[in-house]
């Protein structure tokens, strides 16, 4: 199957490399060549493109992505959208963004301990201070919260990919609170 795609978009590309090289000689004063390099060119953008593809939609095809992303969303929606809504907005000055958020980027190991045991006293994301105090839900399991951080961090314009539960119980494990 890889090899068909892989055939399919090397023709297009090198045809792509070859009109525009058949335009160059039609316009210009000049000939160009043709020749062998257009097609390691086209090669290259082909295996760039399939390298791209491989990793930003590799983890959609995974069930086990699949499971945890799809399990996460409906803890997201039980134990963190009332304060940081469905669609990840926050609210107002009282609950922060998770869709659009500098602190979420910079400090992963962080927001796994917040969900799990809170946090007391100031928080600063994109610039905007919150001092809301944030309670963790210490019967979430580790899994738990590996499915609604992978959830969390799958979308609203991420691509973490899966946040498997062995990375997270290391994590909680290390959390200061």
């Amino acid at each position: 199957m890889l090899i068909a795609w892989w055939k399919i978009l090397r023709g297009y590309v090198q045809n792509m490399f070859n009109s525009i090289s058949n335009r160059q000689k039609a316009v210009g004063n000049r000939q160009h060549k043709v020749g062998k390099g257009h097609s390691y060119v086209a090669t290259l953008c082909c295996l760039l493109l399939i390298v791209y593809c491989l990793l930003t939609t590799g983890c959609a095809n995974d069930p086990k992505f699949q499971q945890y992303y799809v399990q996460g969303e409906q803890l997201y929606i039980k134990n963190c959208s009332n304060c940081h809504q469905k669609d990840g907005k926050g609210l107002g000055l009282l609950y922060p963004p998770l869709d659009q958020s500098d602190y979420m980027d910079e400090n992963f190991n962080e927001v796994l301990c917040l969900m799990k045991h809170g946090k007391e006293g100031e928080l600063i994301v994109n610039g905007k201070k919150f001092n809301k105090p944030m309670a963790g839900i210490t019967t979430l399991t580790d899994l738990e919260i590996a499915e609604i951080a992978t959830y969390i961090y799958n979308t609203w314009d991420r691509q973490h990919g899966l946040i498997d539960v062995k990375e997270t119980t290391v994590v909680i494990n290390n959390c200061k609170y």
